[in-house]
């Protein structure tokens, strides 16, 4: 079954002031568009289409690159989209929160690291918040559209709960070449909700 481009969640203005109209546009409907088409191409004839997208992720190493590549663009951007909300810079609930303290001993602390982590990536690629193999909390990195649930090379292995696309395109209109306002903007409009719901899983 060939896989969809999901819609938004909400307007494409919606993230305004912090992400503007026309890079959500862009974003969404070319850029996460042509990685669903191009991954449904490269799955075709093989037994990845019969797959869920976390299973092709997780076999990744098992495909031609063009599969890694645009698997990874579909299941990050899917993710990013539904980590996102018009916000006002809520805190994370519950048990989420809890864990962020436990681990990082704050969270301005968490905030902090990650922040850090989003500026010193080098070239294109996602910062994440996971659960790592040994279920604790951990900052990640990975270059391209690589995400931790891949067997494939990344810097740790695990069930993404929070994810930054730090591609030029996903700010590039907005903030040129400012990624720390890109990166300052986002942390008003994250789903806590989401992210906790996630960490459950």
């Amino acid at each position: 079954m060939a896989f969809t481009l999901p819609p938004l969640p909400y307007p494409q203005n919606a993230l305004e002031p912090y992400f503007d109209a026309t890079t959500m546009e862009i974003h969404h409907r070319k850029h996460h568009n042509a990685y669903v088409t191009n991954l449904n191409n490269a799955i075709a004839g093989t037994d990845a289409d019969k797959m869920s997208l976390e299973e092709i992720l997780k076999n990744a190493s098992n495909y031609p690159a063009a599969v890694r590549n645009n698997a990874g663009g579909h299941y990050n951007h899917s993710m990013f989209w539904n980590t996102l909300h018009p916000g006002t810079g809520d805190l994370p609930p519950g048990s989420l929160a809890y864990a962020i303290n436990a681990t990082f001993g704050s969270f301005d602390e968490f905030k902090n690291k990650f922040t850090a982590a989003s500026l010193g990536r080098f070239g294109s690629g996602w910062i994440w918040l996971i659960k790592n193999l040994s279920g604790k909390l951990e900052i990640s990195s990975t270059p391209n559209q690589d995400n931790p649930l891949m067997n494939a090379a990344v810097s740790t292995k695990g069930f993404p709960l929070l994810g930054l696309d730090v591609w030029e395109h996903a700010y590039y209109l907005k903030y040129q070449d400012r990624r720390v306002e890109y990166v300052k903007a986002w942390w008003n409009i994250i789903k806590w909700d989401e992210v906790a719901k996630r960490l459950l899983q």
